[in-house]
């Protein structure tokens, strides 16, 4: 495995390095063009993530993580956001937390509302779909998450490296404050080969084609009081939602 700042992808052959790779990197300044959008509009999303909700569920009985989750649609350019429903995983993506309905809090309206939010999901899906070259719907989840070091560590992903169940994922980061840790860790499903780097800028994206490889985030430790790391996860998985024997 080696480590390294991120090496990004050039933005013309994001779609190129997911089928190759199945990973790709962007800058925040590649992200916000992926949307149309300036970079102030997506840094006017992040003071929502001040306002997350403690996620009841951790097993290992540990309060260092708050969270919303919204779901979506995706159909062409049209994106509409779904009534509430539970995140559900099965024991085969995730040993520790699968097979429970979990329902968080859901995203704030005026969060979702936002053009450049709308802008970044419709930009990104149209990414998996020309990997996929496809025009079917994309069922879309988004995971507002913030782990703290109240209890000392934080744990962005406490079920290990792990698939997620879908066919992409996108992993932005944020922001981090006080803090030493959170590296990103990506393997190849079914090969020797890693890479591992640390994200440090806001709106810095990680995409990946969940069926090529595995990845985690490494736990966070403080540096001064009040040390946290909150990202944006979305996902896109084609036919329905997990757990959903057929679309809505």
């Amino acid at each position: 495995m080696t480590t390294s700042n991120p090496i990004y992808t050039h933005p013309l052959h994001v779609a190129d390095a997911l089928r190759k790779d199945g990973y790709a990197v962007m800058p925040p300044q590649d992200v916000a063009a992926l949307a149309g959008v300036p970079l102030a509009a997506l840094n006017a999303l992040i003071p929502s993530w001040d306002a997350l909700e403690l996620d009841n569920y951790l097993k290992d009985g540990g309060r260092y993580r708050r969270r919303r989750h919204s779901c979506f649609v995706q159909n062409g350019a049209e994106l509409t956001q779904t009534a509430h429903r539970a995140h559900w995983q099965p024991l085969e993506y995730n040993a520790l937390h699968g097979g429970m309905n979990r329902l968080f809090e859901p995203m704030q309206s005026a969060t979702v509302a936002q053009p450049a939010w709308q802008a970044l999901l419709r930009g990104i899906g149209q990414v998996c779909s020309a990997v996929r070259r496809s025009s079917d719907p994309w069922y879309v989840e988004a995971h507002q998450f913030r782990i703290d070091t109240t209890d000392g560590i934080g744990r962005p992903t406490p079920e290990g490296a792990h698939r997620d169940g879908v066919d992409f994922v996108a992993v932005l980061l944020i922001g981090r404050e006080q803090i030493k840790g959170g590296e990103t860790r990506i393997f190849e499903a079914d090969g020797p080969n890693g890479k591992r780097f640390t994200m440090t800028e806001p709106w810095t994206m990680l995409l990946l084609d969940d069926a090529a490889v595995i990845h985690e985030s490494t736990p966070i430790q403080p540096l001064a009081e009040h040390g946290h790391r909150d990202t944006l996860v979305l996902t896109w998985r084609a036919g329905g939602f997990q757990g959903q024997e057929s679309p809505p």
